[in-house]
């Protein structure tokens, strides 16, 4: 009977070990951090204060899902289930830009639209793509479309679309956020460039 009862605790045991789910994975949270200019202006291109509306997107890339696609089927957009902006990319980029654009000295004043001021410029932005590519070799994807307005003649004074794309030194969404913090000093950088070559600004 001892060994009856003994070989039954073995089998509940083994089915018990079976049945036993694999720990989740634990989620990844990712800020982006863009380097400043190396320089800045001797004096503002642009006179009063400039605000920095808030960053438009649609789909997936406004959410906070790390979003990839594969090299192979650049049509197909998926999200990672365990990789994350630490906020939208909506704030995180149109936060960066302000930071930027106050150290390359742009600007009289560079402000968000929490400060509720009355902005003589404003740039409104919108992100196409912020993207991980999977494939040989790993790229990150960076588009937007930034533009300024003088808000007293509501005169759009410029418009880009500034399309990147950046191979990553490794596969990972680690090495893919990277990638991106720097594909967006690029851009950043070429759009404070273009906006200083406007004529009578």
């Amino acid at each position: 009977m001892g060994g009856a009862l003994f070989a039954l605790v073995l089998v509940l045991a083994a089915l018990s070990s079976g049945c036993a789910q694999p720990p989740l994975p634990e989620d990844h949270f990712y800020r982006l951090i863009v380097d400043k200019p190396q320089t800045a202006r001797g004096a503002p291109l642009l006179k009063g204060a400039l605000e920095v509306e808030r960053f438009a997107a649609d789909g997936l890339v406004a959410s906070r899902p790390i979003v990839y696609s594969r090299a192979g089927s650049p049509r197909e957009v998926l999200e990672y289930h365990y990789h994350f902006w630490t906020e939208p990319p909506t704030r995180m980029l149109g936060d960066q830009l302000v930071e930027y654009l106050r150290a390359a000295g742009v600007a009289e004043t560079v402000v968000t639209p929490e400060i509720r001021v009355q902005a003589d410029y404003e740039i409104a932005a919108k992100i196409k793509r912020l993207e991980m590519i999977v494939g040989t070799p790993p790229r990150a994807a960076v588009e937007l479309e930034l533009g300024l307005r003088k808000t007293a003649s509501d005169k759009l004074l410029f418009l880009g679309v500034y399309g990147v794309e950046s191979p990553t030194r490794s596969d990972t969404v680690a090495a893919a956020v990277e990638a991106i913090n720097k594909v967006l000093g690029q851009i950043y950088a070429r759009f404070v460039a273009d906006i200083s070559n406007i004529p009578g600004i």
